[in-house]
């Protein structure tokens, strides 16, 4: 099978060349969903470093999401840019190369001393997860048992939460026992993504070449308009779960330290990691629901769960908090999975990566910009007063997001 040819099953008298082909589909459907999960192990592992590189380089708040947002800028660019290149050149080199600058970065991150190391670091990181992220949500899909599509779209939703939970558990427990957390934590990750890099040679391709790859490469937005309309109905739930990622990984550390007295890093790393986590079971255990019952719940759970958290930030207790970050993560990881139920069985195979594109450019705005601001106000009015403005805005496409899904049947 050549670099660009597409899986198909050819009756040749045989049954070998068949059972070939779907053992090499399972195999590559398997690789892609593993490669989405420690894709996303790596966008969380640096969030519970920051507050130590802060004391150990000095830098403000304001610069933590500044080395956060690059980040999502680096992303976004490169999504906008290069989204939808896998449909044109193919899904396996795309990854393949995305892979390799992702080892790069966390090369970079194992020796940061210095704020131009982590944003470049982060830069790089960024390049790498936008061409990654619509390559590898495709490539499930493409790779997905014929009669299950509704299990791509699963995996879809739950990568994200998994990976993000592992990587801030394992940056979080590095920092409290571990003698060189920085090297440890990010040298098995830069061999790890080398190893994707390698394995990806062997997975099959899904998507044939075909022209207009330069044509590609531009600045667009492009949702086929079958899903138009309830993309934009869905998009106040997707901007409100993943304002609530970028505020836990950009500032989630210095809540629990500042204003909760969580000293320990794994309690730093544990709001991250329920947030996501149960997110992430949250959307396992529904994943039979509708996609409207998924996202009706998801908005409420997070609407109710950041009420919760802002009520608890108010009592100052750790405990009580952690909770109610397990509550906001039902909703963040069933508010997207929902979405992504909804939408991702109509998108047309020839539009799957710039859709995904398009999806996740929504969801990394929401997840870079609230947190920059964020970021900007904490010295002006103080972290706690920050953590209130965002929690209402929240709280208001929550709802605003309950209420679209309520009035539209499924």
């Amino acid at each position: 099978m050549t670099m660009t040819e597409p899986i198909t099953i050819r009756q040749v008298g045989s049954t070998a060349a068949p059972n070939t082909r779907t053992t090499r589909a399972r195999f590559g459907f398997a690789l892609a969903v593993v490669a989405q999960i420690l894709m996303m192990t790596g966008a969380s592992a640096p969030s519970p470093f920051y507050p130590v590189l802060a004391e150990q380089v000095g830098f403000a708040p304001i610069v933590i999401t500044a080395v956060f947002a690059v980040y999502a800028v680096a992303l976004l660019l490169t999504l906008l840019t290069a989204g939808s290149l896998s449909d044109h050149v193919g899904r396996r080199p795309v990854v393949i190369v995305g892979f390799v600058l992702l080892a790069g970065s966390m090369l970079l991150f194992s020796h940061a001393d210095s704020v131009a190391l982590l944003v470049t670091a982060r830069i790089i990181q960024g390049i790498a997860s936008g061409l990654l992220l619509s390559a590898l949500s495709a490539a499930v899909l493409d790779l997905a048992p014929p009669a299950r599509s509704g299990t791509a779209a699963l995996w879809n939703a739950l990568s994200p939460g998994i990976g993000l939970a592992t990587g801030a558990v394992l940056s979080g427990v590095a920092l409290d026992i571990m003698g060189e957390p920085l090297l440890d934590v990010f040298a098995p990750l830069t061999a790890t993504y080398v190893i994707l890099a390698v394995l990806f040679f062997f997975a099959p391709e899904t998507a044939p070449k075909k022209p207009g790859v330069w044509a590609s490469l531009q600045f667009r937005l492009s949702v086929p308009t079958s899903i138009r309309a309830d993309f934009w109905r869905a998009a106040p739930a997707v901007i409100a779960g993943w304002a609530t990622g970028g505020l836990f990984l950009s500032l989630g550390a210095n809540i629990v330290r500042g204003e909760l007295g969580g000293i320990a890093h794994i309690w730093q790393g544990l709001g991250v990691a329920l947030l996501a986590g149960v997110g992430a079971l949250t959307a396992f255990v529904l994943r039979r629901r509708s996609p409207r019952t998924i996202t009706i719940f998801g908005t409420a759970a997070l609407a109710v769960g950041t009420a919760l958290s802002l009520g608890v930030l108010a009592l100052e207790s750790l405990p009580a908090y952690l909770v109610a970050a397990g509550v906001t993560g039902m909703g963040f990881g069933t508010a997207f999975s929902g979405v992504i139920a909804s939408l991702a069985p109509r998108i047309p195979s020839t539009d799957r990566a710039d859709t995904f594109a398009v999806i996740y450019v929504l969801a990394y705005l929401a997840f870079g910009v609230p947190a920059v601001v964020a970021g900007m106000l904490v010295g002006v009015v103080g972290l706690g007063a920050v953590c209130v403005g965002y929690g209402v805005v929240v709280i208001a496409l929550s709802v605003l997001a309950l209420v679209f899904r309520v009035r539209r049947a499924e």
